[in-house]
């Protein structure tokens, strides 16, 4: 069912005081309108098989395509495996980015059903060409076989691979922002069940994501390494077509919220006048004083006065020669803006410290996905004594393995134990998740680290016999010897990624909650571009030093500890950072607001009684 613009209950419909202008912002008077609210029909979990199911089919598509893409880099284009790993960590920043602008055309122009609709044919159609470089023997170099030179793709095989990323590109940017908040849509945030629906969705929606994951890195992963490229690339394609079909099975079912216009104006239009206004004195008693007018039909819940950010409190305080419409609207919101949209540019801005902090932790991920698959390609794979070799790239499953168990773990067990000793709905705060998830990402580097040391002395002292070298020699470790690391990882998701997830949903502006769901992935494409940028400045920096350079291409040449090592110093100094940042947050729509007023002349505040 189409849904029509947001009401609420009720608003408080201003209009302007006839107060003489001195200096200050004059009152506005609070008039009580009761506004019918629009009949909807919340589904709730009656329609998640449609939209879980999508995800489920569209994460083990693209992620059937992608997660071996590393190896088929290497192993079928050719190229060097500190290449590859750029191009992929390039990729998956610009995928990342993507979703910003996906989502300023969701929230702005078509809403998140129709961009989900374009998004999903277009991972269709990138998956396709994926796999079409595989199946054309004219769409990819000449195998190297036991040639001690190969041939490097052509110029048109690139570009033809580069098609298909694009369409990809395309589809992941902007599914991603779009596809968690159109499933949290269909519950009713104004109902005690529907808020605990959503809150229990984004577990869930996770759970079903990592579970996509672990099948694609399992069966499809070991299809592809050790059966065909193509059949193992066919096994996405199907897969997306059936995620087109599940998602446009539910059609008829669906909450679908219009976008109502482009949020990023408003917030231009409270820097904007803000600017303008710098030199008006600062009025007293802002909650009071500053316009408040706030609209009819308005999509925002209403926002209590904040002291933070006082400088933006400009842009609402009503000059002489600011002049208003006859509901109370400003005649030009690039001239005066509401106490309203200065609170919701709080919000934003408010994020911005612990979205930097969550982009950093997000380092540890991007590493994770990425030289572990290395690591394994240089130890011991065998498992037990049929001779049976797990793929490399099947490795990070137990990344995906510990946030699935763990996920299961936190919503059924810690969820319930802490909310009866602390009182808090969610068990701990979202502070207090994101922050427990960098801490673990912290330890996940730090046992890498010893982790490869030990691989790296086996291969140097024992060398395993039973496998042949393809880099260099192959280590008696055991590659099992990861799975702490990954599983760390994994465990750092499961509060780190989720609760970011969360975090963002809730503290941005209504409006904007596809824009909520872009600066997660954002935050990983920064995250994917700064580990190019380690990776390709410890490679120049230390490849002609005395201690040779820590990223060979043989690791057991390089110093991989060392990076790892190098990056876990990163993650503890953005640690204490995200400490700092989280004590000086203030979550909306809580105590933390400051909800002032006047007693005898003396002004009482209301303050955060939980901080992080």
């Amino acid at each position: 069912m189409e849904r029509k613009p947001l009401e609420v209950e009720s608003t408080d419909h201003q209009k302007p005081s006839s107060a003489v202008y001195d200096g200050s912002a004059t009152a506005v008077d609070s008039v009580e309108e009761e506004v019918q609210e629009t009949k909807l029909v919340y589904r709730g979990w009656k329609v998640m098989p449609f939209i879980i199911g999508n995800e489920t089919f569209e994460k083990l598509g693209i992620i059937g395509t992608l997660s071996n893409l590393l190896v088929y880099l290497t192993a079928v284009f050719n190229m060097k495996s500190i290449t590859a790993a750029t191009i992929i960590n390039a990729f998956s920043g610009t995928i990342n980015f993507g979703t910003f602008v996906a989502a300023f055309l969701c929230d702005t122009y078509f809403g998140r059903y129709k961009t989900l609709t374009v998004a999903v044919i277009a991972c269709f159609l990138g998956s396709l060409v994926i796999l079409l470089t595989a199946a054309v023997p004219q769409l990819h170099p000449a195998p190297c076989g036991t040639a001690l030179t190969c041939t490097g793709p052509s110029g048109g095989q690139i570009a033809f691979l580069l098609m298909g990323l694009a369409f990809l590109v395309v589809g992941a940017g902007g599914i991603r922002p779009c596809n968690l908040a159109f499933g949290a849509d269909q519950f009713n945030p104004k109902s005690e069940s529907g808020k605990r629906g959503i809150d229990s969705f984004f577990n869930w929606y996770f759970f079903t994501f990592t579970f996509a994951q672990i099948l694609s890195l399992t069966l499809v992963v070991y299809i592809q390494s050790n059966v065909s490229w193509t059949i193992g690339l066919t096994i996405p394609v199907v897969l997306m077509f059936l995620a087109c079909v599940i998602f446009f099975a539910g059609d008829k079912l669906y909450v679908k919220i219009k976008a109502s216009g482009s949020p990023l104006a408003s917030i231009a239009q409270v820097i904007t006048v803000a600017i303008k206004k710098r030199g008006l004195k600062a009025v007293k008693q802002p909650w009071v004083n500053l316009y408040n007018y706030y609209p009819l039909n308005y999509a925002n819940s209403k926002l209590k006065y904040t002291d933070q950010f006082r400088f933006l409190d400009k842009a609402a305080i009503l000059a002489p020669e600011d002049k208003l419409e006859a509901d109370g609207k400003p005649t030009d919101p690039w001239k005066l803006c509401t106490m309203q949209q200065v609170e919701e540019v709080k919000c934003i801005v408010r994020v911005l410290p612990i979205w930097f902090a969550s982009s950093i932790y997000y380092l540890t991920i991007t590493q994770q996905m990425t030289y572990p698959v290395f690591q394994a390609l240089q130890s011991d794979r065998r498992l037990g004594s049929g001779g049976f070799v797990i793929p490399a790239a099947t490795y990070v499953v137990f990344l995906m393995t510990g946030m699935t168990v763990f996920i299961i773990i936190y919503d059924r067990v810690l969820v319930p134990t802490l909310r009866r000793i602390t009182g808090i709905d969610t068990g701990i705060t979202l502070l207090q998740r994101i922050g427990t998830g960098i801490f673990f990402a912290f330890l996940s580097l730090v046992v890498s680290g010893f982790v490869e040391e030990r691989r790296r002395t086996f291969a140097l002292t024992k060398p395993t016999l039973g496998m042949a070298p393809r880099k260099g020699e192959i280590s008696s470790m055991s590659a099992m010897w990861l799975i702490p690391q990954l599983t760390l990882a994994g465990v750092a998701e499961a509060f780190g990624a989720i609760g970011q997830m969360e975090f963002y949903y809730k503290q941005f502006p209504e409006n904007m909650r596809s824009f909520a769901g872009s600066i997660f992935y954002v935050g990983g494409g920064v995250s994917s571009y700064l580990g190019s940028f380690l990776i390709a400045t410890v490679h120049r920096t230390t490849q002609n030093s005395a201690g040779g350079n820590w990223l060979a291409e043989d690791l057991n040449k390089g110093r991989l500890d060392l990076f790892y090592f190098m990056i876990a110093g990163i993650l503890a100094v953005n640690f204490a950072y995200f400490l700092v940042m989280s004590r000086w947050y203030r979550y909306k729509g809580s105590d933390d607001e400051v909800t002032s007023y006047e007693t005898n002349g003396d002004v009482i505040k209301q303050q955060d009684k939980n901080k992080v």
